[in-house]
């Protein structure tokens, strides 16, 4: 299933949030060899943990971490803005429509839907909150996972053209949770009760 959950929720769920940080630190610094701190627990945090970001994540059946990915406004400190102005000359994206997305990641058993059902989680996200879009850095790796699925990125900028990591925004639509629910064969009512379970209807009301 699908949970939508801030910073400071996740020690509701111990064995979700230990095992996310885990296959963080799997992916990230294991396989993917990133630049990145892996704490005495074995978990791949950074300050931007810190920063009440708001997590969707896929709960496997025994309750432990499938995959997620993580959410921050872009009015606040983000990595595009702080680390990687460069792929957008320079300008920082900066608006209360669009919220950045980090850290997507799978565990090492995940099932072969669980990448749309993360990016279908993003789309209730970006409806749900009236946003327009979400801007990324992404490995050009992750280019075939976006096509296959079928929601494509605008690119906005990359380090070398046509090889390293780009910056891109996403669009939010209707059309696009239509596409994602079939290709994670979760049905849109499912997936509306999960993050309407989080959030309620009258707190979404009060954001519109």
């Amino acid at each position: 299933m699908i949970r939508y959950l801030y910073g400071h929720e996740l020690d509701r769920f111990p064995k979700l949030k230990s095992t996310m940080f885990q296959d963080r630190a799997a992916q990230f610094k294991g396989r993917l060899g990133w630049d990145v701190t892996v704490d005495e627990l074995g978990h791949e945090r950074d300050c931007y943990d810190d920063q009440a970001p708001l997590y969707v994540l896929w709960q496997k059946p025994d309750g432990g971490h499938g995959g997620s990915m993580r959410f921050l406004p872009t009015t606040g400190p983000t990595m595009v803005n702080d680390h990687f102005k460069a792929l957008t000359s320079g300008v920082e994206i900066r608006s209360p429509h669009i919220w950045e997305c980090t850290r997507f990641c799978l565990s090492s058993g995940a099932g072969a839907n669980v990448s749309a059902a993360l990016m279908l989680g993003g789309v209730e996200v970006g409806l749900g909150f009236h946003l327009s879009d979400a801007i990324g850095v992404f490995d050009p790796r992750m280019e075939r996972v976006y096509r296959k699925l079928g929601w494509q990125p605008t690119i906005l900028g990359r380090a070398e053209e046509g090889s390293a990591i780009a910056v891109g925004l996403w669009e939010f639509s209707e059309k696009v949770r239509t596409l994602l629910s079939w290709r994670a064969g979760i049905s849109r009512d499912l997936s509306k009760h999960w993050f309407e379970r989080s959030f309620g209807r009258q707190s979404l009301a009060q954001v519109a």
